[in-house]
């Protein structure tokens, strides 16, 4: 092959070294397109079973594996001009050590996109299951690997180029003061955000709302630094995550049951039928398929009111989905309604009576006086 290189190079003119290295990036480029065949075929295969493993793993090493086969090709082309060069870049020191430093880029990188993709794959499994998981938790995990992945990648940097770690670590806790009083917030946010993980008052898809301030909305990302929540008019907002520890947060996703509380008032005149309403009201609620029995009901008159006699109606239904829980409470109000009717009874409304005890002279004369 060597011999084949010199005898092309006499015929063109060109230096052998430099024709060997010309055409070592140029099998670089050659099988670069070969492998990224390859690998969209596995990619193909891969879409074509039922889970998402393989694909992670097939994500996780297309780039990686074109970076190592173009820094192999650059690094095999310079040990070819090295002996011919005086330049210090082409110094055998310097391209091991490139050698090095490439093989934990390319690692680095490889596992930082297996992380992603296996994290990936492990939602869709669940959601192709149809199994409960909690994204906030195995987003917070991915984000912890792959931190790891990079501190570990930068502490073997650290080494192979011969820096001292216990000295960077000595520089670090003196400037760390600095640093710490500049970026305060950012770690406040930073730990609020693991607080967040750790207690769990709420994950991503939950509805929360805070009475302490005007926040309420869905939690759509959970992230280091902030937490995004879209709001009913779908405006995004973006909260600290230092908010959270010092404020309340109420998750309605999390509640058991919907309650339903209300005052029903019916007129003075039907005080006889008020007894037999409110059982009937109470055995209506009873029975009701989507009231919840087994949790606590009140159907009791409740006061006297300036104009009416109100009959207090406190129950939960058993659903908790926001359309569904108007629904069931639309059909409880117009069942009350029916009750009410059905007893010869009527919904009371703002009435005031006048009662007169004597009418004046000048009035019983029937006012022709007066025009």
């Amino acid at each position: 092959m060597a011999e084949w290189l010199n005898r092309i190079a006499e015929l063109i003119g060109m230096n052998p070294w430099t024709l060997k290295a010309f055409t070592i990036i140029l099998g670089a480029l050659l099988l670069d397109l070969l492998v990224r065949k390859f690998i969209n075929r596995l990619s193909q295969l891969a879409d074509r079973s039922a889970h998402m493993w393989d694909n992670a793993l097939v994500f996780a090493g297309k780039q990686p594996v074109s970076l190592l086969i173009y820094g192999q090709g650059i690094l095999m082309a310079a040990r070819v001009l090295e002996p011919h060069t005086a330049a210090i870049v082409f110094s055998i020191e310097l391209l091991e050590l490139a050698q090095q430093l490439l093989f934990v880029i390319t690692v680095t990188w490889f596992a930082f996109r297996l992380s992603t993709g296996f994290e990936l794959a492990f939602v869709h499994e669940r959601q192709r299951r149809k199994q409960d998981y909690d994204i906030t938790t195995v987003s917070v995990l991915g984000r912890i690997v792959r931190i790891a992945i990079v501190l570990t990648s930068a502490m073997t940097i650290l080494s192979i180029l011969d820096i001292p770690i216990s000295g960077l670590l000595a520089a670090g806790g003196v400037g760390g003061i600095a640093i710490g009083l500049a970026a305060r917030d950012l770690l406040a946010n930073f730990f609020g955000g693991f607080m967040v993980f750790m207690d769990r008052p709420f994950s991503v898809g939950d509805w929360v709302r805070s009475p302490d301030r005007e926040i309420e909305g869905t939690v759509i990302k959970i992230g280091w630094r902030v937490t995004t929540i879209m709001k009913f008019d779908k405006r995004p907002m973006y909260v600290p995550n230092a908010t959270f520890t010092t404020i309340t947060v109420e998750n309605p996703s999390r509640m058991s049951h919907r309650r339903i509380f209300e005052h029903v008032g019916v007129r003075y005149d039907d005080f006889t039928s008020v007894r037999s309403i409110v059982d009937a009201i109470r055995e209506m609620l009873q029975n009701h398929p989507d009231i919840a029995a087994d949790q606590t009901m009140i159907v009791n008159f409740d006061r006297y009111a300036e104009s009416s006699l109100d009959i207090m109606v406190y129950t939960f239904t058993k659903t908790r989905v926001w359309i569904e829980y108007h629904s069931v409470r639309e059909d409880v109000l117009l069942k009350i309604g029916e009750i009410i009717e059905a007893h010869g009874a009527e919904i009371a409304f703002p009435t005031r009576t006048l009662k007169v005890d004597s009418v004046p002279e000048i009035l019983a004369a029937g006012g022709e006086g007066r025009a």
